[in-house]
């Protein structure tokens, strides 16, 4: 098959199975960050024997090494060819997924994750990059919209699609369904991805190493900080090293002749607010995934797949009505839609703060509310960093949306987990204040204190409740600030 020249595009049948192709692609990176959530407990008590570190990297060694590399894989993939790289990187998440279900011991295990996390990078990005080029320019709103439905639908996926595979065999099974599955999405794409013109430009290896070791610092502090404490010397350490890494990264990227990304983008408003606004939006939706397995498990008695499947209402705006998204835009502008996104966010996230105790169909309006302001967030967002680089740097454009997308969802399960164990630790019955260490999981607690079960769960409940409220404030404080530069950027395109 011939490379597609810059400009150019396939006909419309060939763009609709790469749209299907590489949003499935984009589901199952996206989705096994959710997935594997739902194994921890089966981790967690398995022949691995893992402290509560160990399960603590067994989810985050994937985030890391993912979050890390995917501006990086970007790069590689404008370079070397997008589709080539996919392939490739499809095959690196098999194979560290097979790794993963046969690992004997924690170490072993941890490898598996992060091989699995490089192969993540090489994906997600390049998937954005083989889109663009294989859809018309006037097509490409819609793909793009359709495309962020299923990287934000994907955190539901995995939730659905790991709670029926762990109900029905083990957390080995789950990483051996996940190997299969990208195989078989390798197969797909060696058949329908495009190949895509080379640019023949330098690697900027100074860039990427400084840019890497910045991210990789800023996600241990993030990661660290429930655990060893914000104001520990590891996290402020970590902190303290990114701050100085990217004001190096800044000052080589600047001098660099062609550098991996240029930091004089950020001046640009649209750009700028976009990777904020998307950040936030990740935040507020991994960090009720985080919270959201666990109350409905405890609060409410579900089990793992009931669990996994109470979460589908979010997904059903994504499915339902991402098609008409850019239309929307067209007519109202980006800044009322990124407004009522972020609006319809936070409401969401607060209004299941109250409804915990409610009858389950309440829950679930709050879930469909959210899934409105993903719905409006993400193709918008989206769009708005993919316009802002050149066609030639899209494995960049995507690599930014994916980075930023990534750091949210951290962001939002360390905040969020944070505020989840000091509500409940505090609201613990007394007798179990006495315990030395205080139980810091549900878990811990009704081992030490069976008969006070309703007890610890009211805590949890208490716990998670705060936690989403404190999610709300920080999503619509922090999409106002989204807002205001979208507004900013508006002006100046229109002078």
């Amino acid at each position: 098959m011939a490379p597609i020249p810059e400009g150019a595009s396939r006909p419309t049948r060939r763009s609709g199975s790469v749209l299907a192709c590489v949003s499935v692609c984009t589901a199952l990176v996206v989705g096994f960050v959710a997935a594997i959530n739902l194994a921890v407990p089966e981790l967690a008590a398995s022949s691995l024997r893992p402290t509560s570190s160990d399960l603590l990297w067994i989810v985050d060694a994937y985030v890391v090494i993912f979050a890390c590399l995917v501006i990086p894989a970007g790069a590689v993939g404008d370079k070397l060819g997008r589709k080539g790289v996919l392939l490739a990187g499809l095959g690196v998440f098999a194979s560290g997924a097979v790794v993963s279900a046969v690992a004997p011991n924690v170490a072993i295990m941890l490898a598996g994750r992060a091989v699995t996390g490089l192969g993540a990078a090489c994906v997600l990005p390049n998937c954005v990059g083989i889109l663009l080029h294989a859809t018309a320019p006037e097509r490409r709103p819609h793909a793009l919209a359709v495309w962020a439905a299923a990287s934000g639908a994907g955190g539901v996926v995995g939730n659905v699609g790991g709670g029926a595979v762990l109900s029905a065999g083990s957390w080995r099974a789950l990483f051996t369904a996940v190997a299969a599955v990208a195989l078989c999405c390798l197969a797909w794409a060696a058949r329908s991805a495009p190949r895509g013109a080379r640019h023949h430009r330098a690697l900027d290896l100074p860039g990427t190493l400084l840019f890497v070791a910045a991210f990789v610092a800023l996600l241990t502090g993030i990661i660290e900080g429930p655990e060893q404490g914000w104001g520990s010397t590891v996290v402020l350490g970590a902190f303290a090293s990114s701050v100085l890494l990217i004001l190096w990264w800044v000052r080589v990227e600047r001098r660099a002749p062609h550098p991996m990304l240029d930091p004089r983008l950020f001046r640009s408003a649209a750009l700028s607010s976009a990777c904020l606004g998307m950040t936030i939006t990740f935040f507020g939706s991994f960090g009720l995934f985080y919270v959201n397995a666990s109350l409905l498990q405890y609060g409410r008695g579900f089990s793992v797949l009931q669990a996994g499947l109470g979460v589908i209402p979010l997904t059903v705006p994504l499915l339902a009505g991402t098609r008409y998204v850019p239309g929307l835009i067209r007519r109202t502008g980006v800044p009322a839609t990124l407004a009522a996104a972020f609006a319809l966010t936070g409401a969401g996230l607060a209004a299941l703060s109250y409804a915990s105790a409610m009858a389950y169909p309440v829950y679930a309006a709050g879930l469909f509310v959210i899934g409105l302001g993903i719905m409006l967030a993400a193709p918008c967002l989206t769009a708005q960093i993919a316009a802002a680089l050149p066609v030639e740097r899209a494995g960049i454009a995507g690599g930014l949306q994916s980075a930023t997308r990534e750091l949210g969802s951290a962001l939002g399960v360390a905040v969020v987990g944070t505020i989840l164990t000091a509500g409940f630790t505090r609201h613990l019955p007394a007798g179990l204040g006495r315990h030395a260490p205080l139980p810091r999981t549900v878990r811990e607690a009704l081992a030490s204190a069976p008969a006070d079960r309703t007890a610890v769960t009211e805590a949890f409940t208490h716990g998670a409740d705060t936690a989403l409220r404190a999610a709300a404030l920080v999503v619509l404080l922090a999409g106002a600030l989204v807002v205001a530069g979208a507004r900013r950027a508006h002006r100046t395109a229109t002078r």
